[in-house]
């Protein structure tokens, strides 16, 4: 990511584009369910690690709760824990999920752009929190949407 600084208009940009995606991501997960079927008879776990769905639903859940917070509030709790989480959370880096994308050929499709999708929504999100992160609320919190709105009224009778 560019250190390119964003102004309050662009990161609400970011905010609508995370909110459709997790729409996207809904109803791309209810299609992929034929696929899942297969994919779960096909890719047997072993007993040391989760299988390439048990993986794929513990990012749904992780990136899902992250964005309908930001969608429903406006801001994710704990910003600076779930900026270094989603840092740290590559899922191609995870052996399941990188095996079955890379290894398992033309089959698969909706699972396979369902997880091109699960990640493009973890860097939107990293984005929008790092982009918030940078925009300072000088003598008050983040924690309500009431907040950020007097702020960015502030700013615009400062900057006409």
């Amino acid at each position: 990511m560019t250190n390119l600084m964003l102004n309050p208009q662009d990161v609400e940009q970011i905010r609508r584009c995370i909110c459709d995606l997790l729409t996207y991501i809904t109803s791309d997960y209810q299609q992929t369910q034929p696929e899942r079927r297969e994919l779960a008879a096909a890719f047997i776990p072993s007993d040391e690690a989760f299988s390439v769905l048990e993986e794929l639903e513990l990012l749904t859940s992780d990136l899902r709760g992250y964005a309908s917070q930001m969608q429903v509030r406006g801001w994710i709790e704990n910003e600076s824990a779930a900026i270094t989480h989603l840092q740290t959370l590559r899922l191609f880096s995870i052996p399941a999920i990188a095996q079955f994308y890379f290894e398992s050929d033309q089959r698969y499709p909706k699972l396979k752009e369902y997880v091109r999708r699960l990640d493009y929504l973890r860097l939107l999100l990293l984005k929008y929190l790092q982009a918030q992160a940078k925009i300072s609320f000088p003598s008050f919190s983040r924690s309500t949407e009431v907040e950020s709105e007097l702020y960015f009224r502030q700013q615009d009778e400062i900057d006409p």
